[in-house]
C-alpha cells in the first residue's frame, strides 16, 4: 500500500469513527451495537472494531452490566476545551453583562452546532428553577429565540435537515409544521430578529438576534427573555433593537464588517478580562476558528 493509500484510508477510518459518535443524542444518551449499526449504516463487525477503539481512549464508555455505550467523559474536557478557546467565548461577557443590566432580563448566548443551540454563556436576572432554556445542555432551533434566530440565516439544506430531525411540541404555541416554520424564518431574516412567544416554554417570551463571524457566516445568536407579564408585546421592538445592537457590535469585535448604513455604531463595551469557571458540555465542541 502507497503512502498516499495509507493517508486515504486512514481519513476513512476517522470519518466512520465520526458516524459512530455522532450516531449519539440527548435523546438517544446510550447505543448498542446493533442500534448504531443501523444508524450509520456500518457493518457491525465494523462498528464492533471502532466501538472498542473508541473506548479504549475514553471517548465511549461502556454500561457494566450492559451491552450499551454513551459518549465518553474525555469527550466533555475535549468540548469545554474547545469552547473556552473560541473568539465568542472570550468575548462575549460584557456584551451579556450590558444587555442583561440595559434590558433587566435574562440573556442567553448560544452557538448553532449544526442541528441545536449549544449553551456558551448567560445571565440570571432572576433564579428560575423550572426553566429549561437555562438548565438544559442544548436547546432545539424552532422553538428558542437564538434557535430561530441562528437557523434563519442557514442553508435551504439545514433547514431540511433540522426539520427532518423532528419539531417537537413544547407548549401549544409551538410551530411544528414545516411550511409555518419555514414562513417564521422568512419573516426573521426581513426584520433582523426572532420572537420565541411562549413557543418553549409558557409565559416565557424571548427576542433573538444572529451573531456573524468575520465571514459574515451566522454560527451564533444572542437573546433576552423574561416573563410575558414584563415582556409585553409593546416591549418587543424595544427589546430588539437592544439585542440586534449588540448583536451587531459582538460580531464587529470578532472580525465581521457589516454594510454602511448610515449610522455611527455605539461603543464597544469595556472588555472584562477576569477569569470566570463556567460549566460546558461536549456538544459544545463546534469550534468556530474562522473568526
Amino acid at each position: 500500500m502507497t503512502s498516499v493509500d495509507s493517508s486515504r484510508q486512514s481519513v476513512k477510518s476517522l470519518f466512520k469513527m465520526l458516524e459512530v459518535l455522532e450516531a449519539f443524542s440527548s435523546t438517544d444518551p446510550e447505543l448498542s451495537v446493533v442500534e448504531i449499526a443501523r444508524r450509520t449504516g456500518l457493518p457491525r463487525t465494523t462498528v464492533h472494531r471502532i466501538v472498542d477503539s473508541l473506548r479504549s481512549v475514553g471517548f465511549l464508555e461502556q454500561e457494566a452490566s450492559r451491552d450499551r455505550y454513551r459518549l465518553g467523559i474525555k469527550l466533555f474536557e475535549l468540548g469545554g476545551s474547545a469552547l473556552t478557546n473560541l473568539p465568542l467565548y472570550r468575548e462575549a461577557p460584557p456584551f451579556v453583562d450590558t444587555l442583561a443590566k440595559l434590558s433587566g432580563e435574562d440573556v442567553h448566548l448560544c452557538i448553532f452546532d449544526g442541528a441545536q443551540m449549544v449553551f456558551v454563556n448567560r445571565r440570571n436576572q432572576i433564579a428560575r428553577p423550572h426553566n429549561t432554556v437555562i438548565t438544559m445542555e442544548a436547546s432545539p432551533c424552532h422553538s428558542t429565540g437564538v434557535g430561530k434566530a441562528a437557523l434563519a440565516f442557514q442553508s435551504e439544506a439545514v433547514i431540511e435537515r433540522v426539520i427532518r430531525a423532528g419539531l417537537a411540541r413544547f407548549t401549544p404555541n409551538t410551530i411544528v409544521e414545516p411550511k409555518r416554520l419555514k414562513a417564521e424564518l422568512a419573516a426573521i431574516r426581513t426584520r433582523g430578529y426572532s420572537i420565541d412567544d411562549c413557543e418553549h416554554e409558557p409565559e416565557l417570551r424571548c427576542v433573538g438576534a444572529p451573531i456573524r463571524n468575520s465571514t459574515g457566516r451566522v454560527f451564533a445568536a444572542i437573546s433576552v427573555s423574561g416573563p410575558t407579564r414584563r415582556v409585553t408585546p409593546e416591549r418587543v421592538p424595544e427589546l430588539a433593537r437592544a439585542v440586534m445592537t449588540h448583536a451587531e457590535l459582538l460580531s464587529i469585535r470578532l472580525g465581521y464588517q457589516p454594510e454602511p448604513q448610515g449610522r455611527t455604531a455605539a461603543p464597544l463595551p469595556e472588555r472584562n478580562t477576569t477569569k470566570r469557571r463556567r460549566r460546558t458540555m461536549a456538544g459544545a465542541a463546534h469550534d468556530e476558528r474562522s473568526v
